[in-house]
This record gives C-alpha cells, sequence and structure tokens, in this order.
C-alpha cells in the first residue's frame, strides 16, 4: 500500500459522494451534460459509423448502452464507443499545465461500468470526479510534460481509468492495485497521434487509454495481478521515461481536501486547444472592425512555440480532412474570420473546399513569440493582428480562452453548447429530459434511464 498506486487506489476506494464539496459535484454534471453534447454531435460522422460497424461486430454481452445508437455491448465497447464520440469533434473539455488532457474522455468508461453494475447517479459522479481529481493532477507530474518529449497525454490516462472503472466494478484495495498495473504497463501512447499529418487515431488514443481501465478493472475482478509499483518502481514510469523530471508528490497532493475540477476547461470551439486564444483574438478584430474576410490582405499570428510548429506545420495549410483542419491554426483562423465563428460544421467536406477559406489561408502567418512562449504553460497568450485593403492593422491579444476558470462558461452557455450539439440528434423536449436528467443526476436510483435517453 506504500506504492504511489496503492496510495491513488486507497482515495479512490474511500472516496464517498458526502466528502465531495457542491461545487465540485456541480462541476461533475456540467461537464457530464457538456459530454453528452459532445457525444451526440458526432453520431452521425463518417468515422463514427466504421466506429459503430466495428462495435457491432465485435458483439459481446449486451449490458452497456452505446450512445446514439439502439443496441447495447459489453462494458469495455461501449466504454470505448462512448468515449470516442465525446472526443470526436474535439470539443469537450481541457486542462493544461505541464501536460494537456481531457478527462471527460473517461466519463464514457464510467458510464458504461456504471450501467453493468447498475449503479446510482450519486455513485456514478463519484467515478467521475475520480476522473477529474487524478488525471489533472498528472498533468503536473512531469516537467517537462510527457508530451513535449514525444509522448501521448493517453499515457497518463493509462493510470487513471482502472481507478475510475474499478469504483464501479467495487474492487478491493489488492484488486485496485493490480488493475492500475495492468492498463499501466500497457497502454503507453505516441505523441505521434498528434504529429505531422493526421489520422482517425488523433481521437481514439484517449479512447482507448479509458477502454484499457475497464478491461483492467474486470482482468482484477478474476484475480489477474499486475505490477505493484508499475509507476516508482523497477523499469517503472519514472525509471523509463527518464527524459523528465517527475513530481510525484503532485500524484498526491491534496488528494481527498482540494477538489481540482472546477479548475478545468470547456471549450467553446471544437478545435485543439491552444487554437482557443487566437481564434478568440481574431473574431475581436473582425468584430471590433466590421472586417470581412474580403477586406483582409495579411493575418498574423504570434504563439507558442507550439502552436507556431505542430499547428501550423506546412500540412496544416492544406487541410484536406476534420482531422488535420481542426488541430490547424491557420484552417480555424480563417474559417472564423470567414465566417464569424467555428463550429462542428465548420470541418465538414463542403467547407474544407470553401473557396474564401482557402483564400484566407495564403495570407496567415503563424510564428513563435518568445515572450508569450516562457509564459506558457501558466498563461497561454496569443496575439493576433489583421491588415486591411486600406494598409491599416488592428490587434487583439488574449490571455484565457471562453470556458476557462478566468472565463468561465455560464450554466446558460454549457445548456446553449448542449443544444447546439444535440440539436440534429434530440428533440427539443428530449433535450429538455437530458438537461433535466442531468442537473437531478444524484437523484437517479440507477443511471439506465439517463443512458436510455441518448439512443
Amino acid at each position: 500500500m506504500s506504492s504511489l498506486s496503492g496510495q491513488m487506489a486507497k482515495f479512490a476506494i474511500d472516496l464517498q459522494y458526502q466528502d465531495i464539496p457542491d461545487e465540485s459535484i456541480w462541476e461533475a454534471k456540467r461537464f457530464l451534460l457538456d459530454s453528452v453534447g459532445c457525444a451526440l454531435a458526432a453520431v452521425n460522422n463518417e468515422d463514427m459509423a466504421a466506429m459503430y460497424r466495428f462495435t457491432e461486430k465485435l458483439g459481446g454481452t449486451p449490458e452497456a448502452s452505446v450512445i446514439g445508437r439502439d443496441f447495447k455491448t459489453n462494458a469495455a465497447n461501449a466504454a470505448l464507443m462512448n468515449c470516442l464520440l465525446t472526443r470526436a469533434l474535439d470539443y469537450n473539455d481541457i486542462y493544461w499545465e505541464q501536460d494537456p488532457s481531457h478527462p471527460s474522455d473517461m466519463i464514457g468508461a464510467a458510464l458504461a461500468a456504471a450501467e453493468v453494475n447498475g449503479k446510482s447517479g450519486r455513485e456514478t459522479l463519484v467515478a467521475i470526479i475520480i476522473a477529474y481529481e487524478m488525471e489533472l493532477r498528472w498533468c503536473h507530474a512531469a516537467n517537462p510534460g510527457v508530451r513535449e518529449v514525444g509522448w501521448h497525454h493517453a499515457t497518463l490516462t493509462q493510470f487513471v481509468s482502472p481507478l475510475v472503472a474499478g469504483k464501479m466494478y467495487d474492487l478491493d484495495l489488492d484488486q485496485m492495485i493490480a488493475a492500475v498495473g495492468i492498463s499501466g504497463s500497457s497502454h503507453f501512447t505516441l505523441g505521434g497521434v498528434v504529429a505531422g499529418h493526421l489520422t482517425n487515431m488523433k481521437n481514439t488514443a484517449d479512447p482507448l487509454a479509458a477502454q484499457a481501465g475497464v478491461l483492467a478493472a474486470l482482468m482484477a475482478r478474476e484475480g489477474y495481478e499486475g505490477p505493484v509499483e508499475v509507476i516508482e518502481g523497477k523499469e517503472g514510469l519514472f525509471e523509463v521515461l527518464n527524459n523528465v523530471e517527475w513530481q510525484p508528490e503532485w500524484l498526491l497532493k491534496g488528494l481527498g481536501e482540494e477538489f481540482m475540477i472546477t479548475q478545468c476547461s470547456y471549450k467553446a470551439f471544437p478545435t485543439e486547444a491552444l487554437t482557443h486564444q487566437p481564434i478568440s483574438a481574431a473574431l475581436q478584430v473582425c468584430q471590433e472592425q466590421g472586417l470581412a474576410a474580403e477586406d483582409i490582405t495579411e493575418i498574423l499570428v504570434e504563439t507558442t512555440a507550439r502552436g507556431a510548429d505542430i499547428l501550423s506545420d506546412p500540412s496544416k495549410y492544406q487541410p484536406t480532412t476534420k482531422e488535420t483542419a481542426d488541430h490547424s491554426l491557420p484552417y480555424v483562423i480563417a474559417a472564423a474570420v470567414a465566417d464569424g465563428n467555428v463550429l462542428p460544421d465548420s470541418f465538414s467536406d463542403e467547407k474544407l473546399k470553401d473557396p474564401r477559406i482557402w483564400d484566407l489561408l495564403g495570407k496567415i502567418k503563424v510564428v513563435a513569440d518568445p515572450e508569450i512562449d516562457a509564459m506558457f504553460p501558466g498563461v497561454k497568450r496569443a496575439r493576433v493582428s489583421i491588415t486591411t485593403n486600406s494598409g491599416e492593422t488592428h490587434t487583439a491579444q488574449v490571455d484565457h480562452a471562453k470556458g476557462s476558470p478566468q472565463n468561465p462558461m455560464s450554466d446558460d452557455e454549457v445548456i446553449s453548447k448542449f443544444r447546439a450539439n444535440a440539436g440534429d440528434i434530440l428533440s427539443k423536449e428530449q433535450q429538455d429530459q437530458v438537461i433535466d436528467l442531468t442537473w437531478r443526476f444524484d437523484e437517479l436510483e440507477d443511471i439506465g434511464e439517463y443512458l436510455g435517453l441518448l439512443k
């Protein structure tokens, strides 16, 4: 129990609904509604159609609901599908300190495991809180973050998802430690899934790590063992991934006393997180000056080295797929200026060929600003300067994206985002039901009723 995975497992096992502050419970409900909306918005996507077919062909015990469809499958398959739906549009939550993460990528795993085990809304909310409390601490645990040395943040999720699922399977301490060992020794993810030419794996890597937690919990429940010191032991995480400085104290810092879920951000745009400040700055200039795409000769974006490198390499100036476009800083700036916003349909096949957007792409220059880079990740500043046909240049600077704790989304704004995402799938009456049950989620004796609304 002295191992790090043992101490984290004990936290997850011991945490009860009544231990969690009201504001953290409310935030968990808000993230649940936001995540469900993101999932519903993706159900008709071409890539999701492929994964629906894949999931149906896998079969499995029909015990867990699949969002957007009428069939059920086993908990692990449902977890993957539902987590992937949440992630598919890159529109769900974001937390970025030394490492980035999307804790809501695990909500689908919590729901699947909870439904199978007949858990109440209160019990499920505890699992969701565990996802946030552990994942956010992992974002502080390495300096620089593992993303900076070539690993994807799913590498961190693999240590959290077994705690989330294990809570819903009522694992005892030894089983929970085993589950962390099983998952944590089997799901390291290369950063290449979000670098260079992007594929469907950009959105799938973290959901696979969430599913790995469900599988690990199921294996541990049957008595299967995993390494007890998978994090700090011989040839464990700290020893093998040794080109960062590990700060293990962060993994246990304030656990059960300080709830970090309220520090996580929502996304106002369905794009990679570091594009949000530049998008906001570009929209601010256009709105303040009344500019249209045809008025503009040049757009200069000053951002972090990451934004200039990963999000603005040559492939990002010629995006042909949604996966590349929503991680292309030039494309999302062009879409924002051309259309006055960036929405899920900004990445439709039609939009990816829009001549107004393509004309703007050639006018956009992205540069890394050393002063901005030095502020990261504490402040994620971006500066956008737009030069007009008349030769005038107008500039806006944004430090905190809409949806961040410093620039929060209200309950009404979270609801509006949900309705916009769910509008093509659910009727207004159905949307009202989901919203009402989300706010009353802790009153549900069994969450099957809630999941039944999402078919």
